[in-house]
């Protein structure tokens, strides 16, 4: 049996991905922000002063790679940690005045990419294909 990569699901979304975040890269740019750093902002921007724990849940990634990019932001003023007045070993992450004013820009930008890889799909098309994906990341975790 021969493998395909045109008919494998793995190679498919994999290449989808990198293509993704090059033009989300791309469109975020001029804002100062990465690609790396749009789902924490996602996260933060839904709900501002969560923990480290918290984000990694919410994102899931790997708890080195979020304190890299963490650290990251927080050197280039998108976020400010604090304490947590509930838990004296924790610290939240909350966004600067400065990450605020970019979230409408930022999602614009990303909705923009994203309309940009739906285009020629029907709107019944965009929904089953966004359904399947979801079916297809809940079957992997």
């Amino acid at each position: 049996m021969d493998f395909d990569k045109d008919d494998s699901a793995g190679y498919l979304a994999n290449h989808l991905a990198r293509l993704l975040e090059r033009r989300l890269a791309e469109a975020i740019r001029p804002l100062g922000i990465v690609p790396g750093q749009f789902p924490i902002l996602l996260e933060l921007w839904r709900r501002d002063g969560q923990n480290q724990k918290m984000l990694v849940e919410a994102i899931d990634v790997e708890q080195a790679t979020l304190a890299n990019t963490l650290a990251r932001m927080e050197r280039d003023g998108l976020i400010r940690r604090e304490p947590d007045p509930n838990d004296q070993r924790s610290r939240l992450i909350r966004l600067t005045a400065r990450a605020k004013r970019l979230e409408r820009e930022a999602t614009e930008a990303a909705d923009a990419v994203n309309e940009r890889a739906l285009r020629e799909l029907p709107a019944g098309q965009r929904q089953a294909f966004l359904a399947t994906m979801r079916a297809m990341i809940a079957n992997l975790k």
